[in-house]
C-alpha cells in the first residue's frame, strides 16, 4: 500500500473527459491545448496528447515543460516576458502570444520569424472571484481598446480571449462570444486564429456539447478563423484524488480530525477561495471537521460526514483534486509533500514520484 498523502490520477475517469474534448474537436474544428497552469503532470501525457492538440503556458518554464514532454503545438504566454528569457520561449515555441502592445513592440524585431498574437481583454466574465476574474476593474490582462489593437494589427496573426472561468453555463458563454463579435468581429476577421482560452466547463456532466460545438463552428467560419480552446479543469475534472490518513482526533466543541495533509501546502485553492474540499457523498451520524497538521489554524478542508467514527489509521479520500494542487504544492511547515500515483488503464496503481527530506531541503538554500 503506498504511504499517504498521494495524489492518485486515475486514467479511466481522465479519459472520459479526453474523450469529450476529442468529440469537441472532431465536430466542431476546433483545437485544444492543455492549460499546464492549472496541470502540468507530465507522467499522463502520454495518454492526453493523443486526445489533445498541444499545450499553453503561462511563463518560460511551462513553455519548455510543454515542447518537451507534451507532443502538438506549444503556445506562449506570459503576463509579461524578461529580456532575458524572449529567445529561449521563442525557441520552444510554436507561437507566441503578447499581454499587452507594449510588449509587442519591445520583442517585434526578435520574434519576426514567431507566430504572434495578442490577448485581448473583452471586460465581460464569469468570475465570482475577483482575485481569478480577468476583467476585473484595472485589470492588467491584454489590451481593450480596439483601435488601439488595430494599429498593430499587420503584426499579429491571432488573438486570446481568456474571460471564462469556472463557467458552466452554455448561455453565458454564448452571450459572452457574441459581444465578442459585437466589439472586435471587424478585428477577428484580419487575423487567422483566435483562442477562447480556458474556464468553459464543457466536460462537465449535462453540458450541451452539440450547441458549443455548433457555435464554435459556426464562429470559426464566419470569421474563416482557427479557433482554439485551452482546457485546464476542463481536461482533469474528476480524474484525481488526494489520499490521506486520519493522525489524531479531538472534540472541541466539534468532532475533529487532523489528517496528514494540508490545505496550504496541497491545496491551496480552497484557503485562497475559501472553499471546502470534496468527500465523496455521505451522509452518515459521525460529523467532523477535518483539519490538516500544519501549524496554520485555518487549515481545515470542510466538515464532512460519516457513516462510523473516525478512527487513528482511517484512510480518507478528497475527490477531484487535481487542478491547481499539483502545480501549487509547497514546503509550508516542511509537511511532507503528497506523493503521485497513477492508477492505468489496467486497474494497477503505479507510483510515479515521492518527495523526501532532500526535496525539501533542495529546494531551500
Amino acid at each position: 500500500m503506498i504511504q499517504t498523502p498521494y495524489y492518485l490520477i486515475d486514467k479511466a475517469n481522465l479519459l472520459k473527459n479526453l474523450e469529450k474534448i476529442a468529440y469537441v474537436r472532431q465536430h466542431s474544428g476546433a483545437k485544444s491545448l492543455l492549460a499546464l497552469k492549472c496541470f502540468a503532470t507530465w507522467s499522463v501525457f502520454d495518454l492526453m496528447q493523443e486526445y489533445m492538440d498541444g499545450t499553453t503556458s503561462s511563463s518560460l518554464y511551462e513553455v519548455k515543460l510543454g515542447k518537451r514532454k507534451f507532443q502538438g503545438e506549444t503556445h506562449a504566454y506570459s503576463v509579461a516576458y524578461a529580456d532575458d528569457e524572449v529567445a529561449e520561449v521563442l525557441e520552444n515555441s510554436d507561437k507566441i502570444i503578447f499581454n499587452s502592445i507594449s510588449q509587442l513592440n519591445r520583442f517585434k524585431n526578435q520574434s519576426a520569424n514567431t507566430i504572434r498574437g495578442l490577448r485581448v481583454n473583452p471586460q465581460v466574465s464569469t468570475s465570482e472571484f475577483i482575485i481569478a476574474d480577468p476583467a476585473r476593474p484595472f485589470s492588467r490582462l491584454g489590451e481593450w481598446n480596439p483601435e488601439k489593437i488595430e494599429t498593430v494589427i499587420h503584426d499579429i496573426s491571432g488573438f486570446m480571449f481568456h474571460n471564462n472561468c469556472e463557467n458552466n453555463s452554455f448561455e453565458r458563454f454564448d452571450e459572452m462570444l457574441t459581444l465578442i463579435e459585437e466589439r472586435f468581429g471587424h478585428l477577428i476577421q484580419k487575423v487567422k486564429w483566435v483562442s477562447l482560452g480556458g474556464g468553459i466547463h464543457f466536460t462537465g456532466e449535462g453540458y450541451p456539447l452539440d450547441r458549443f460545438c455548433q457555435r464554435l463552428k459556426a464562429f470559426s467560419e464566419t470569421y474563416n478563423i482557427q479557433v482554439y480552446l485551452e482546457p485546464g479543469e476542463a481536461a482533469i475534472t474528476n480524474s484525481t484524488t488526494l489520499e490521506v490518513t486520519v493522525l489524531d482526533t479531538l472534540f472541541n466543541g466539534k468532532n475533529l480530525a487532523i489528517v496528514d495533509s494540508s490545505i496550504e501546502a496541497h491545496m491551496l485553492d480552497l484557503l485562497i477561495y475559501r472553499e471546502n474540499a470534496k468527500m465523496a457523498p455521505c451522509e452518515g451520524d459521525h460529523e467532523y471537521m477535518v483539519c490538516g497538521k500544519s501549524c496554520l489554524a485555518g487549515d481545515i478542508f470542510g466538515e464532512f460526514k460519516f457513516d462510523n467514527a473516525l478512527d487513528v489509521g482511517d484512510r480518507l479520500s478528497f475527490q477531484d483534486a487535481a487542478g491547481y494542487t499539483m502545480v501549487k504544492k509547497n514546503w509550508f511547515n516542511g509537511v511532507k509533500m503528497p506523493s503521485i500515483a497513477i492508477r492505468q488503464l489496467d486497474g494497477n496503481i503505479e507510483l510515479v514520484r515521492e518527495f523526501d527530506y532532500q526535496d525539501f531541503e533542495q529546494n531551500l538554500s
